[in-house]
């Protein structure tokens, strides 16, 4: 089997862990597997370099910046491939260069667009163990750039797409991924499978196990990954998510969703024509801002008022755009108290009457939902912010997720 694994910034938070990681991927490779290792920089470590850097700038460069935060990767790749050479392994660290991955030229949040796997699969045929820095490749001008927030995660799933890998491995610091946050509710279980799209859902609205185009990436190769623990060795068989008719129990609720990173911009008395919302989203499109809920109420006198919400890391790109509208609105806010609370699950489809029954959880709390939206497999709503956790609480609950 080929063996695509990965370890994020607290598995290979200390030297002691890195070792941890080496006899995993030791244990791997005695198997009889060939193995192709993504690491993250250890813990803290890209927030660092990012703090060296705002020293010398509020706005550093991000071609700079880019080439700076990608040593992380490139520092823990060089120790695990020493650790496993002394313990007695064939082992080669690879940047993303050296990987063959190619991406476009948007610094900080930079997309693959090819891997050339001739290089990797050279070393695999010399039976070395490859170990590939993650989050970063290089553009079409051999300039260093990083694939964003959960980057390492998209370069694993994208080699095991390249190399046609039989598993894709993401180990974190948790053994799966769980119908909730069990930092907020303690009750939540851990789920043995979840399809692509529901996963899609999860992550996209605030769950932090698994990146969201990590998981739209391994939707469109038709890569398996399985999240397990780096911390456990027993009872550690994690959470394989896959096509959903390799998901036998179509459950109506698989799990519950919190993002307190996001901020509701509304634009009061926007000049009502054709082509102003065109104008608004396409130039927050070209920021690569990105857009979720949208409403748009309309106004007198040919006025309407505009509603979304972004990250809100975001923010200060928003309000850039937002300038060239001030001019042509009465008014433009934005609330930064607000949380995303989302139900997603498959069972959805055939089912009616999950939206009412979130409404009335939410009701009978005496919670205000400000903003509402859905598709087949999810429904998301935002509510104030200080109420954000008590509704997942209260939502588990009323949907059975910890029965």
């Amino acid at each position: 089997m080929l063996v695509v694994q990965k370890y994020g910034g607290t598995s290979v938070g200390d030297l002691d862990r890195i070792q941890n990681v080496a006899n995993k991927v030791a244990k791997t490779a005695d198997e009889g597997n060939d193995v192709v290792v993504i690491v993250s920089a250890m813990s803290g470590e890209t927030n660092k370099l990012i703090d060296y850097a705002c020293h010398f700038s509020k706005r550093p460069p991000q071609r700079e910046l880019d080439l700076l935060v990608s040593s992380g990767e490139r520092v823990t790749s060089a120790l695990l491939s020493i650790a496993l050479q002394e313990m007695g392994y064939k082992a080669i660290a690879m940047t993303g260069r050296q990987a063959g991955i190619k991406t476009d030229s948007n610094h900080t949040k930079a997309r693959i667009s090819s891997i050339n796997p001739i290089p990797m699969q050279k070393e695999i045929k010399k039976g070395k163990i490859i170990v590939v820095a993650g989050f970063q490749g290089i553009n079409e001008n051999g300039d260093v750039t990083t694939l964003g927030r959960g980057g390492s995660d998209l370069t694993a799933v994208a080699i095991a797409g390249a190399l046609k890998a039989d598993v894709c491995e993401i180990y974190t610091d948790v053994d799966g991924i769980y119908t909730t946050d069990p930092r907020i509710e303690p009750k939540a279980k851990r789920l043995d499978k979840i399809s692509y799209d529901e996963m899609l859902e999860l992550a996209s609205m605030g769950a932090k196990v698994m990146q969201s185009r990590s998981v739209e990436l391994a939707k469109k190769l038709n890569v398996d990954i399985l999240v397990k623990s780096s911390f456990k060795d027993e009872d550690n068989n994690g959470t394989l998510i896959t096509k959903e008719e390799n998901v036998m129990e179509k459950v109506l609720v698989s799990g519950i969703a919190l993002d307190k990173n996001q901020v509701r911009v509304t634009i009061f008395g926007l000049k009502d024509k054709p082509g102003i919302n065109a104008e608004l989203f396409n130039k927050l499109a070209n920021k690569n801002i990105n857009i979720d809920m949208i409403i748009q109420n309309v106004g007198y006198d040919n006025k309407a008022n505009v509603t979304f919400t972004v990250p809100g890391t975001e923010l200060e790109f928003t309000k850039e755009v937002m300038k060239d509208f001030e001019n042509r609105s009465d008014e433009i806010t934005y609330d930064e108290n607000i949380a995303k609370v989302s139900i997603v699950g498959v069972g959805m489809k055939s089912h009616s009457g999950v939206a009412s029954k979130a409404f009335d959880t939410m009701a009978k709390e005496n919670i205000n939902i400000q903003m509402i939206s859905t598709s087949e497999i999810k429904i998301s709503m935002v509510v104030n912010e200080k109420y954000g956790e008590l509704a997942v609480r209260t939502l588990h609950e009323t949907y059975g997720l910890d029965k």
